[in-house]
């Protein structure tokens, strides 16, 4: 059962935006925390943002100040906005939510950031 459905990748230049959905709509969204993370071809999966309960951000070194976390609570949405994107962004790009002892994920999005 699909409980994280993400969507928004595609193949953009550097340089460019995209901005990436997650439909929260089948967990009791806005009980723990949400988050982003990826992972590149031989290399392993990585956090890229998390927001909190609370609407507290983290964000991984290698995108901060170019990637936004955010929730639309009206719509159970998590979204990742992605400005100045770089080769070394090209990932599948997974949305996880966790909240007691639940840790719930997506199916993935590619994003390819090639010219």
């Amino acid at each position: 059962q699909v409980q994280l459905v993400e969507s928004g990748g595609g193949l953009v230049q550097p340089g460019g935006s995209l901005r990436l959905s997650c439909d929260a709509s089948r967990i009791p969204f806005g009980s723990g925390f949400m988050a982003w993370y990826r992972q590149a071809p031989g290399k392993v999966r990585e956090l890229v943002a998390k927001i909190t309960i609370r609407g507290d951000t983290i964000y991984s070194d290698s995108v901060k100040d170019r990637f936004t976390i955010s929730t639309d609570n009206s719509n159970s949405t998590v979204y990742l906005q992605m400005n100045s994107l770089k080769p070394e962004d090209t990932a599948v790009y997974y949305c996880n939510a966790k909240w007691f002892t639940n840790d719930v994920w997506g199916q993935g999005t590619q994003v390819t950031v090639s010219s």
